[in-house]
């Protein structure tokens, strides 16, 4: 039979709960002691019931377990709090590092705009020089490069209507060539039944004379 799973909260039956907390405290106990039996090691368990009875396992005296716990917790906290002191140390440079590269930087900038260049000697002006130099070029060669992108997108809109244009005409061309031949078929038509009615209209005398014909004046 298929055990269901158990949900983890509180049991609401006291008898229930009880039973379940001495089976689970015998199971943990001795699993405690199998784990210190095999792997070595020093251990110390404590248990306290909702009635407050005490449940405890240790490998030796739990008192020295006890105090060793709280040695290693405070050479751990002190250890923390060294370590935290060294990451704030470090946090404190960096940021004084930073703030010193930033106020280069601006000292740099107020130069490149020719602000406070009084201090500054032959060399660093010559410097100062060759480094705007470099950056009109590298703007020069950027605005060119931009320009020629829009010819080449306006030569392509060009070409783009060009084509637009040409298929208009064809369409125009073929247009009139159809209004050509349509108006040439009406001409034809109303030619053809002009000729028909004076056909129709003419009158031929026609008659049937015995004997010699007759002068008529």
């Amino acid at each position: 039979m298929v055990r269901g799973k158990i949900q983890m909260k509180r049991i609401e039956n006291a008898t229930s709960r009880q039973v379940t907390f001495s089976k689970r405290r015998s199971g943990l106990l001795k699993k405690a002691q199998e784990l210190a039996v095999l792997c070595d090691v020093q251990l110390g368990l404590i248990i306290f019931s909702q009635k407050g009875r005490l449940y405890e396992f240790s490998t030796t005296d739990m008192q020295n377990i006890i105090e060793r716990y709280h040695k290693h917790a405070k050479i751990q906290e002190q250890t923390n709090k060294m370590e935290v002191e060294q990451h704030t140390q470090r946090l404190k440079l960096e940021t004084a590092d930073m703030a010193k590269k930033i106020e280069l930087l601006e000292v740099s900038k107020r130069k490149f705009l020719g602000q406070d260049i009084s201090s500054c000697s032959h060399e660093e002006l010559l410097n100062i020089e060759h480094r705007l130099e470099q950056s009109l070029r590298s703007i020069r060669a950027r605005k060119e490069q931009l320009f020629q992108e829009q010819i080449e997108k306006l030569k392509a809109k060009e070409r783009l209507l060009l084509q637009e244009n040409m298929q208009l005409r064809e369409k125009n061309t073929s247009g009139e060539n159809l209004l050509r031949e349509s108006m040439f078929r009406e001409k034809e038509v109303v030619r053809y039944w002009s000729k028909s009615s004076n056909s129709t209209n003419t009158e031929v005398e026609t008659g049937l004379f015995i004997g010699l014909p007759e002068i008529r004046c």
